[in-house]
């Protein structure tokens, strides 16, 4: 298993823009982690430098305390697995088996092993049965569903999702709630990227906050949606999620369980 660390990471782009600005955060084995932050933050810049599809301008980035500047893609790729938010810059295939089978057989599982692992990643994310199918016979959201198969085909120490709810309905967030859930249980380690409020606090065990490419606020849940950081979220065009804002009017905290709102409400 696999844990990373960013330690004084910086990164400007070719056109002078300064996306990171020394960062430094470390997420360990297991640990579910959601990074948020209003567009242009840092997130995607940030997440990037994982897999090295980025290289720190500064700093470094670590895997289990080893630099990993000089690693090939292809090689990070065992370890991290990265979904992107536009699914349709991740799709090649013109099946949805073939799809999910390419990244274990590009990282030299056998083809038997590599239909497994596709057919359960399909089957995880509610795409049972469609594997000859087409991926642009599928609509977005099913699309998007798609590029998570074939990631957690992989079964990489390190999965990493970006904006993965979205275009998903209620039973897709759903779904993919309990897929962060079943990897975690694994004691792998899910890092994701989302605006969906509601989805972080109930979904993560930890909320990183960022703003201007530098880490504004970072603990659990309850702490980071807790009344004295709205300030900080405000700042960054955040809001906390609907039942924090509830849950901090009744007097019972910024993640308060359905059960104690109903009662809460009952109370009168």
């Amino acid at each position: 298993m696999t844990s990373v660390a960013f330690e004084g990471v910086a990164f400007v782009y070719p056109d002078g823009t300064r996306a990171l600005a020394g960062v430094d955060l470390e997420i360990g084995q297991g640990e579910t982690v959601a990074i948020i932050g209003q567009n242009g933050s840092g997130k995607s810049t940030l997440v990037r430098q994982l897999n090295g599809l980025l290289r720190p301008t500064e700093g470094r980035v670590t895997h289990d305390g080893r630099d990993i500047a000089d690693d090939r893609v292809a090689t990070l790729a065992g370890r991290i697995g990265i979904v992107f938010q536009n699914p349709d810059r991740q799709i090649f295939a013109r099946k949805l088996q073939s799809e999910a089978e390419f990244g274990p057989l590009i990282l030299g599982r056998p083809k038997s092993e590599a239909k497994a692992a596709a057919t359960a990643a399909l089957d995880a994310v509610g795409l049972t049965g469609l594997g000859d199918t087409n991926p642009y016979d599928l609509g977005y959201s099913r699309r998007k569903l798609l590029t998570i198969a074939s990631v957690l085909a992989t079964h990489t120490p390190v999965l990493v999702l970006d904006e993965p709810t979205t275009g998903q309905d209620a039973r897709g967030v759903v779904r993919v709630r309990r897929i962060v859930a079943d990897v975690a249980a694994e004691g792998r380690t899910v890092i994701a990227i989302s605006h969906d409020m509601r989805f972080v606090a109930e979904t993560f065990g930890r909320v990183v906050v960022m703003g201007a490419g530098r880490v504004l606020l970072d603990g659990t849940p309850s702490e980071v949606f807790a009344r004295d950081a709205w300030p900080t979220l405000t700042e960054t065009y955040l809001e906390p999620p609907l039942a924090s804002r509830v849950g901090a009017a009744l007097g019972l905290g910024s993640t308060p369980t359905e059960t104690s709102l109903l009662e809460a409400i009952a109370r009168g």
